[in-house]
């Protein structure tokens, strides 16, 4: 009986701490593997993880936390169905200019359709992908990016770096494509 007390206890915690989450967990899973039912899956036992373990949770950032599990599961299952995803490098040559002006990155990113926007991002390899979804549509900051992706902040910074030119980059390219059809600029 103190045993299922004890049980009922720990899982009325979970939810009070965790499920406050799920929508930023889903966000990030749909975005790492670009499918909603695959997505749904990774957060299903990325919960089912963070709850089986979640007597070792000893407080602090708990979006942190379950977001780092969810990003866990996610590339497990990118692992298991589409090991490839993985393996697209950084090319230094083709990426490594100098970085614009963010007003002009804001411009061209606010200008841009959603639907564009949401397959140039698509597009990234995984792991830009992930730091850009992580900082600017989730909003964590470079330390709760560092802690999620379990990477040095200077790895975050540049990783964002290189994130954001290979958007801008993918999305430059659209936007040639779509010039000499006549579509707007």
């Amino acid at each position: 009986m103190q045993d299922e007390a004890r049980g009922s206890s720990a899982a009325q915690e979970f939810e009070r701490i965790m499920l406050p989450h799920l929508d930023a967990a889903h966000n990030l899973a749909r975005w790492l593997v670009r499918n909603p039912h695959d997505a749904e899956d990774v957060v299903q036992d990325a919960y089912i993880r963070a709850f089986k373990f979640f007597g070792g949770y000893q407080g602090g950032n708990s979006r942190a936390w379950i977001l780092r599990i969810v990003r866990n599961a996610a590339y497990t299952f990118i692992e298991k169905r589409h090991p490839a995803d993985l393996t697209e490098e950084f090319d230094e040559a083709l990426h490594g200019g100098e970085a614009e002006q963010p007003n002009a990155e804001s411009a061209l990113v606010q200008s841009a359709d959603s639907r564009i926007l949401q397959g140039a991002l698509e597009a990234l390899p995984v792991r830009s992908r992930e730091v850009l979804i992580l900082r600017e549509i989730e909003g964590l900051s470079y330390k709760e990016i560092a802690e999620v992706a379990d990477i040095p902040i200077g790895t975050v910074m540049s990783s964002l770096a290189r994130g954001r030119a290979q958007l801008r980059e993918r999305l430059l390219g659209i936007r040639q494509k779509e010039a000499p059809r006549g579509l707007p600029r």
